[in-house]
């Protein structure tokens, strides 16, 4: 029994031997793998320890011997390299740096401090205190000045050189030019001034938001609404405003968010702090970023309460305007009718005696009877030619193709026009769209005030057309007796006229007047004494293509 228990034990001590030796072994492997790291890892800090003492060390030579030429790393660095010592005087530069200051080191001592321009010295100072602190220095500005007076802003990188214990004994650091940029931004901010000076004194409120929100307001936004510009931010505008139109204030949310469209105006109602109202032409002009995504919007308001009211005046005026129209119209109708009806009997009367007794009134009393009936006759025309100025300004214009040639000769053959006189139209006239009796009456009255006026054995009348790009141009030319200068203007009138009253009621010319207004165009008159007239109107296209425009 003990021997068999002996060579049990025999067996697990041999095993435990053999557990320990080969953990002895891992742990000698792992020993030696973590030596070799170590060692690598020794080699590659003196490695790197020894460069970094080399590159020092090179700088420090630099500094110390002032060298003239700079080594090849240097040479190749693009931006101005510059390397100072503690005072900041040149030690060394690039060719970039020379040329950018306009000095060479290897020539003259420069320091660097001194080109500093008076209004950043403190401002150097203190960057440079803190860069011998903590030994870098980024993106430093200032404004230097070099030596032909030029000045530049530049933006300096730069960081401090040690020596072998670890002293500062230079600095160095790269330039750069930023004049150009400085000048842009002096740009901006004083486009920005401006902007500033226009919004705060513009008569229309301006105001800025941002998701919704206003953050931003000019005085004039302010005093439309009543509240102060602190009052506004953070407000939106459903807190300042009602639909004037349901309907087109929902068109105009659903356009401005999902169409991308970027400028949209709605006529909108504004409450006041105090609670009244007031309407305002609003605009807004939508900012938009690089995504599309709107970054925040521009509202424009303009108070139109006054413009509104004036409009509802306005209207109200056409609406009595045309009621007292067509009053007019009625009461120049019935007076025509009421005047016509005894000069047709005293006109009836007179021929009756005429007739009658024409044995028994001797030649006076028959001229006299004829000189009545003359003047029944001009009277009738004068009375006609009332009516027709009283409807001129008042009846609907119609729309209709008016061929202006078959105006011509309907005029020719309608109108009195003496043997020895010649109507004729040289080239061809256009079509129009117009009113075709507005037009008759506007031809017939220029040509028969021009054929009664001829007194040359051989008269002319002719009817000119010259298109333009907006008016149709015509021009009625006659060898009449002509016009005196002071009466150019008042022919145009009603009841104004020249020379033989029986041959002119004084009112087709204001008739003339009055239809070429309508059509928004001019008319006027060149003429000399027994040397001829020239009559000149012009229509306007886009008015004479308005179907049935009103008065």
């Amino acid at each position: 029994m003990e021997q068999k228990y002996s060579s049990t034990s025999s067996k697990m001590d041999s095993k435990e031997v053999q557990m320990l030796k080969r953990a002895l072994e891992r742990q000698k492997l792992a020993r030696q793998q973590a030596e070799k790291i170590l060692e690598e890892k020794s080699k590659e800090l003196y490695d790197m320890t020894r460069h970094l003492q080399a590159a020092n060390n090179k700088l420090e030579g630099l500094l110390n011997k002032k060298q003239t030429d700079l080594s090849d790393s240097f040479m190749d660095i693009i931006d101005p390299y510059v390397i100072l010592d503690m005072d900041y005087n040149v030690v060394t530069m690039n060719d970039s740096a020379i040329k950018f200051l306009g000095v060479d080191h290897r020539k003259e001592s420069i320091n660097v401090g001194a080109m500093v321009h008076y209004d950043y010295v403190n401002y150097t100072l203190e960057a440079f205190g803190s860069l011998k602190k903590i030994g870098i220095l980024r993106n430093y500005q200032a404004k230097i000045v070099l030596k032909d007076k030029v000045q530049k802003f530049i933006q300096i990188n730069a960081s401090l050189i040690y020596d072998a214990e670890q002293n500062p004994i230079g600095i160095h650091g790269i330039m750069r030019d930023i004049s150009r940029e400085m000048e842009i931004k002096e740009l901006l901010d004083e486009q920005r001034r401006e902007l500033n000076i226009i919004v705060d004194n513009s008569p229309l409120g301006i105001a800025l938001t941002v998701d919704g929100k206003i953050i931003k307001a000019n005085p004039t936004f302010s005093q439309l609404l009543g509240y102060t510009e602190n009052e506004l931010i953070n407000t939106t505008p459903q807190d300042i405003t009602t639909c004037y139109d349901e309907e087109e204030c929902y068109e105009f949310v659903e356009t401005h968010n999902q169409s991308g469209q970027d400028n949209i105006s709605v006529t909108k109602e504004y409450i006041r702090k105090d609670g009244s109202t007031f309407f305002a032409k609003t605009n807004i002009n939508a900012v938009r970023d690089q995504k599309g995504e709107i970054k925040f919007q521009v509202v424009v308001i303009e108070d139109i309460t006054l413009e509104k009211e004036l409009q509802k005046q306005k209207e109200q005026l056409l609406v009595d305007l045309e009621a007292s129209n067509k009053n007019l119209q009625e009461y120049a109708h019935i007076v025509s009718h009421d005047l016509k009806s005894p000069l047709r009997s005293i006109s009836a009367l007179a021929s009756w005696i005429k007739e009658d007794y024409h044995d028994k009134i001797d030649e006076a009393g028959q001229e006299q009877l004829s000189l009545l009936q003359e003047k029944v006759a001009s009277m009738d025309k004068l009375i006609q030619g009332i009516l027709e100025y009283s409807t001129a300004n008042s009846s609907q214009l119609l729309s209709s193709e008016v061929d202006l040639n078959e105006v011509i000769d309907t005029i020719k053959e309608t109108i009195f026009i003496p043997d020895h006189v010649n109507v004729t139209v040289p080239d061809p006239l256009p079509t129009i769209i117009g009113d075709k009796t507005k037009m008759q009456q506007l031809f017939q009255n220029i040509i028969g005030n021009a054929v009664v006026h001829i007194e040359r054995e051989v008269g002319h009348v002719q009817v000119l057309f010259k298109d333009t790009k907006e008016f149709y141009h015509f021009t009625i030319e006659d060898n009449g007796v002509g016009i005196p200068k002071e009466y150019h203007e008042k022919i145009f009138k009603i009841f104004q006229s020249i020379g033989n009253k029986e041959r002119s009621t004084g009112i087709g010319l204001s008739i003339v007047k009055k239809i070429v207004d309508r059509y928004e165009g001019d008319v006027w008159v060149d003429s000399e004494v027994g040397e001829g007239t020239q009559f000149h109107f012009t229509l306007k296209k886009s008015v004479l293509t308005d179907e049935n425009k009103g008065a």
